[in-house]
Formats: structure tokens, C-alpha cells, sequence
């Protein structure tokens, strides 16, 4: 049996917003964008075959705490890519600050925060 990710639902601030800085960084596109659960609004942004859903809710609560500390919290999220470097530029030039470069076998990171507080991880395995 094979399984694969086929998405991943975040709550953001501005989906809109945030489906186009993704666009941007990553070369994704937007699959689909409407009305979701509870009067909220939903953009699925990412590929043909996977993505991540954007969710706003009408009122939303923020974050009082780390999520690595909290059960059920998204501590990340991890994307592939074929160019780090490009990429990093990309990140740059978007306002996001890189951290915490890693070079270990089988390949190189980063990270960055988005200003939701939702925290990307950027690999490359070549």
C-alpha cells in the first residue's frame, strides 16, 4: 500500500494573501477558493496533486502559545524544492527572514515564519 499527502488545512489571516505569497515562492498555483465551515473562507493553494488549504474564520482567536508545547499544534510545514538558493532569495525578497540553515545528509534546509506565525521548513535533497 502506498500513501501520499494530499493536503494540509491552515488557519491564516488573509488566505488571499497568503495563497499569493505562496504562489510567488514555491511556483504553485490556486486550485480552488470559496466559502468554508462556519461562514469562513477557504484558498487551496499548492499543486496538481497536493496543497495546502487556507482558512479564515470570521472570528478568529490568536495563538497564545508555541505550538511545539501544544497537543494538536503545527509545529511546521515542509516543502521540497529542486533550487534552495533561489528559493531563499524568494523568501528575502518577500519580507520573511530565513533561520536555523541546516546542511545534514540527505539534503539542506531553512526556515522561515510567515506573519501568521506559521512556520515553513524549505528543503532541498540535490
Amino acid at each position: 500500500m502506498t500513501a501520499t499527502l494530499e493536503h494540509a488545512n491552515l488557519t491564516v489571516s488573509d488566505p488571499k494573501a497568503t495563497a499569493s505569497w505562496l504562489c510567488d515562492l514555491f511556483d504553485w498555483h490556486i486550485r480552488w477558493q470559496g466559502a468554508a465551515i462556519n461562514g469562513g473562507f477557504t484558498v487551496h493553494v499548492g499543486t496538481k496533486d497536493s496543497y495546502l488549504a487556507l482558512y479564515a474564520p470570521v472570528d478568529p482567536a490568536k495563538m497564545v502559545d508555541s505550538t511545539y508545547a501544544t497537543v494538536g499544534g503545527l509545529n511546521h510545514v515542509g516543502i521540497v524544492v529542486d533550487d534552495l538558493d533561489a528559493v531563499e532569495a524568494r523568501v528575502k525578497s518577500a519580507g520573511f527572514k530565513p533561520y536555523n540553515h541546516a546542511d545534514y545528509e540527505p539534503g539542506k534546509r531553512f526556515y522561515f515564519d510567515d506573519n501568521d506565525g506559521v512556520e515553513y521548513e524549505v528543503i532541498a535533497y540535490s
